[in-house]
């Protein structure tokens, strides 16, 4: 009998038939139950006579299943594992907080907007954009991963199929289909080498703790991915989610910038967000990516919104108003990048990218980074390889802070009676209890701020320097009105803790 560590992939290999197309003629099930639950999984074919059968138990206990199947050689195998209890820093999947019962924050309206392992820990996606770093040679995908070992980006945003765009031109060495551009593909069976190469990309990014966002389907092709018709685009979701839907740091993103590939209809991406959802026996996130048009995020199979800024300048700044809109977790997963590219969209400073995390967070929600350096051979944003840019430390200091913040910190909401002292800087606190108050100044460089302090209440005040990543705790404690010195420069913060 074989032992499971909880939240990991069990895995039986069997053999089958190699007659006609596996990938199409083979249906391969098996329903795992420990007593009180069932969970129904489905077989792959990797190749070569060789069938798959993957369960990621979510309870510690006995679990057993017999295959089913129309190949008879495949057809009636009986299963077992047990499932050991997860190691320490093994926190099952990344789920939207409201649908983990133990979940550790306490404001239950805070609960829609947030994520949570499954053991209740919160997870603060603080992610980054590596569209092609699988398809790049060996040593680029080992410096990407040894890069993001030392980096504080525990979500990476990244391409199934290649990408074909400026700067990245170059073709792959492997597809998930078999065949090649000269050749054609036959869209019928699936490249056994591809997928694999795949699976350790995504098990060498748990490893390190990061999860990886999968785009299913994006518009920067000349190999006819994206074009594929609908039925083929069916198949292939089928396969991705049986095959990978057992890794528990998977998270699906249906596209990258729907709104790019206008021959795929909004009852078209309907019908694939369904799929995926009920294909997945564990509920992995699923989301998807606007270009200039938003998709309506309110979808039932939508677990978070994966938004594309939409306004050059404006972006972080519209958290608060997705988050009413949408009622669920806000990831802005394109907020732009540093970097010195031509376009817009990729030439920020790593000042304006840290402004943009620290506002995005004090509002409640969460950002991705990116960066596009052109003198470099591999860029960041799609290659990876090395990151130079100035803002990932900055985004690693932001993580601490954010994760200092006590249960049931969220976005102060101003009211007739706060609005005035408090509409000009956003501040992410504690306000049930007044115990903690983090105030964000961004671009603005006040000399000195005034507060009204909570009647009663005593705090501790830091001088958080957000570029220069300093934090300077001011003499004494602080009650009823207080006037802070400030060294009036851009990118400072307010810390607050009650004493």
């Amino acid at each position: 009998m074989k032992m499971t560590e909880q939240y990991r992939i069990f895995e039986v290999e069997l053999k089958g038939t190699e007659e006609g197309n596996p990938y199409t003629d083979v249906w391969l099930e098996a329903d795992f139950a420990n007593g009180e639950e069932k969970v129904r999984v489905n077989g792959f074919y990797c190749g070569n006579g060789s069938y798959k059968i993957r369960f990621m138990p979510g309870k510690t206990g006995k679990w057993s299943a017999v295959t089913k199947s129309n190949d008879f050689l495949l057809n009636g195998i009986p299963l077992e594992c047990v499932c050991t209890a997860a190691k320490a820093e093994n926190h099952g999947r990344v789920l939207p907080m409201s649908q983990v019962q133990h979940c550790s924050l306490e404001k239950e309206e805070e609960h829609r907007f947030r994520f949570s392992y499954e053991d209740g820990t919160e997870f603060f996606p603080f992610g980054t954009t590596c569209y092609a770093w699988i398809h790049q040679p060996e040593e680029i995908r080992k410096q990407t991963l040894e890069s993001l070992r030392k980096t504080p980006f525990n979500k990476v945003r990244m391409c199934v199929f290649p990408k074909y765009y400026d700067y990245n031109k170059k073709n792959p060495k492997d597809y998930p289909f078999m065949g090649s551009l000269e050749e054609g593909f036959d869209l019928t069976c699936f490249h056994p080498a591809f997928w694999e190469k795949l699976e350790e990309c995504i098990l060498k990014l748990d490893q390190l703790g990061i999860e990886a966002d999968l785009i299913l389907f994006h518009p920067y092709d000349k190999w006819g991915f994206s074009k594929m018709d609908r039925e083929t685009d069916l198949a292939y979701l089928r396969y991705a989610v049986d095959r990978l839907c057992h890794y528990k740091n998977v998270w699906w993103s249906l596209a990258n910038e729907y709104d790019l590939l206008p021959w795929k209809t909004v009852e078209a991406w309907e019908a694939y967000g369904e799929t995926v959802m009920k294909r997945d026996p564990y509920g992995h996130l699923r989301s998807i990516h606007n270009c200039s048009s938003m998709y309506d995020y309110t979808r039932s199979w939508i677990t978070h919104a994966s938004i594309q800024r939409i306004d050059v300048y404006k972006t972080a700044e519209n958290i608060t108003e997705w988050r009413a809109k949408y009622q669920k977790p806000i990831v802005v997963d394109e907020c732009a990048y540093e970097g010195n590219i031509n376009y817009g969209w990729g030439n920020i400073t790593g000042e304006e990218m840290t402004r943009r995390f620290w506002e995005g967070c004090m509002r409640g929600g969460y950002l991705t980074h990116g960066e596009v350096f052109v003198q470099n051979p591999y860029i960041w944003w799609s290659h990876g390889g090395r990151l130079y840019g100035n803002s990932p430390e900055r985004i690693a200091f932001l993580r601490k802070i954010m994760e200092q913040a006590p249960s049931g910190s969220a976005p102060l909401k101003l009211t007739p009676e706060n609005h005035q002292a408090n509409w000009d800087a956003p501040c992410f606190c504690r306000e049930q209890d007044k115990s903690f108050y983090l105030y964000y100044f961004g671009f603005s460089q006040p000399s000195f701020r005034s507060y009204e302090l909570p009647e009663g209440c005593r705090y501790e005040i830091e001088l958080i320097d957000t570029w220069n990543m300093s934090i300077d705790k001011l003499p004494g404690v602080y009650e009823g009105r207080v006037r802070i010195e400030m060294p009036g420069r851009q990118y400072m913060a307010i810390r607050m803790k009650r004493v």
